[in-house]
């Protein structure tokens, strides 16, 4: 396995949407191990760190039977929908085996090659909380479920489902859920407790292990033996003396040191997670303050521990998020774009953002709508993740700044100023994320080799040849930046 570097760039594939449209496109039939190079070159192309390929497990035969009851609410994101776009959901899995349809487990592995090649690494699923409510655990291991009674399936029904064990004996299992919303109907719920069911999890793990370099593994925070008692209660039965993750984490790593865990994960649990083992988990709160436009929250969230930060994984969408591009608008999604890519932490892309898509898919469909595309944009990214394989990001210091008034006016709220620097470098980001023009000063006092030298700015973003300011003036008052709405400047700085 290639190590992983201190701030990865991951970026999501939605494998059986990807598959069908380059299928079409090339007007063939593409699988894993035929994807043409000139696909995996432009990966490449994106400077980025790992493919998280979503989905690639065997599907269930059940939790289709069940999407197909919903076609009518596919429809909104898919007009011309037909039964057979319907595929079934990827988190209610049927087996950990690689669908056949994808290439099997040998295409994998030959993907997988392909990508090392280019210096990338693999990302895969692991959804611990639930699986497909015909997943063959159900029969020969009942007991790795929560199980519940014939009054519990009166009574809740939206929680548990009638099934039978290998032997054909009635069983009443619960659907996976989570604390605060009902059952999800094409899963079934395993139980956390369960020590049977742990080891089970963790042979899973390891032959996932062999297979990629790293997991995201879904609502990791259901796991947790807290939240699972608050979900099941008695029905969990006895609560054991160690955390799931305790028991699964240091024996993978064992056996794959350099494999990496990546927590899907909310409700402010980052930390526990973070001590339980995963190297990086979701800062959901980051995408809702930029989702929200509360920079002062913004802010406020970028103060927290270098140490936390740099294992967090920011983005401004996913696939269970609204696109970008709907949700906060291109304009506004371009400074949100620099802050995910240069603050500290791991960065999350995915497929279609980079074209400005605004569908959101239902992970149930296998085919995306034609949209009107960005190229505009897209050039945006590319010179965008350019700038990010600059050394700074991985080997430098962060540092965050407050911006102070310019003209005396409070435009400067709407100001975030951070930067990165080595014995060699240095980098200072300013982004607006406000629709108006700002302006103000940014004290750079905490660098200290400014003083009695002039300096040369240079942006990369709009390609200005350059700023030439004193040393001693950038430390105070700071360097003075003007910015029109949306708009962001990154600096590098070279002594004249």
């Amino acid at each position: 396995m290639m190590p992983w570097p201190k701030k990865p760039f991951i970026y999501q594939i939605n494998t059986y949407v990807w598959l069908n449209t380059l299928s079409r496109t090339y007007k063939r039939p593409i699988t894993l191990e035929t994807v043409p190079d000139k696909v995996l070159n432009e990966l490449a192309d994106y400077h980025v760190d790992a493919i998280w390929l979503m989905g690639v497990w065997q599907r269930s035969h059940a939790a289709r039977a069940s999407a197909l009851n919903y076609q009518h609410e596919y429809r909104g994101a898919l007009p011309d929908l037909t039964a057979d776009d319907v595929i079934g959901s990827p988190y209610a899995i049927g087996a950990y085996q690689v669908e056949e349809r994808f290439g099997g487990r040998i295409g994998l592995a030959l993907f997988r090659k392909r990508l090392q090649e280019r210096g990338i690494r693999l990302v895969l699923d692991f959804v611990p909380n639930h699986v497909a409510t015909d997943h063959a655990w159900i029969a020969m291991h009942p007991d790795y479920f929560v199980q519940g009674t014939q009054q519990d399936l009166r009574t809740r029904s939206s929680d548990f489902f009638s099934t039978k064990n290998f032997l054909g004996k009635p069983l009443v299992v619960a659907h996976g859920r989570d604390p605060y919303f009902p059952g999800w109907i094409d899963t079934a719920q395993l139980n956390a407790f369960h020590s049977g069911l742990r080891r089970a999890s963790l042979t899973t793990l390891l032959d996932i292990a062999s297979q990629c370099d790293a997991v995201r593994c879904d609502m990791a925070m259901l796991m947790l033996n807290d939240v699972f008692a608050h979900t099941w209660g008695a029905q969990a039965g006895e609560r054991p003396a160690t955390e799931y993750w305790e028991d699964i984490i240091p024996q993978v790593k064992k056996a794959y040191p350099e494999f990496n865990f990546i927590a899907e994960v909310y409700w402010d649990m980052e930390a526990r997670l973070h001590h339980l083992g995963f190297d990086f988990c979701y800062d959901k709160r980051l995408y809702d303050r930029i989702r929200e436009n509360k920079i002062n929250d913004i802010r406020a969230h970028l103060i927290a521990p270098i140490e936390f930060q740099n294992r967090l994984v920011r983005f401004i969408e996913n696939h269970d998020e609204q696109r970008a591009a709907a949700a906060i608008g291109i304009a506004r999604s371009l400074p949100a774009a620099v802050l995910i890519c240069t603050l500290p932490g791991a960065t999350l892309l995915h497929d279609g953002q980079f074209v400005g898509r605004k569908v959101k898919l239902p992970v149930q469909i296998g085919r995306q709508p034609n949209e009107k595309l960005h190229p505009d944009l897209k050039a945006y990214y590319l010179k965008l993740l350019a700038e990010t394989r600059n050394p700074i990001y991985q080997e430098g210091q962060w540092w965050y700044f407050n911006a102070a008034s310019g003209n005396g006016d409070s435009s400067y709220n709407n100001l975030i100023a951070y930067g990165w620097r080595t014995a060699e470098s240095l980098c200072l980001i300013v982004v607006n994320l406000s629709d108006h023009p700002a302006s103000g000063h940014i004290p750079l006092r905490d660098w200290t080799e400014l003083a009695n030298n002039r300096w040369m700015l240079h942006d990369v973003m709009d390609g200005d040849t350059g700023y030439e300011r004193d040393g001693s003036a950038l430390s105070n008052p700071g360097l003075y930046v003007q910015l029109q709405g949306y708009q962001s400047h990154i600096f590098h700085f070279r002594r004249c």
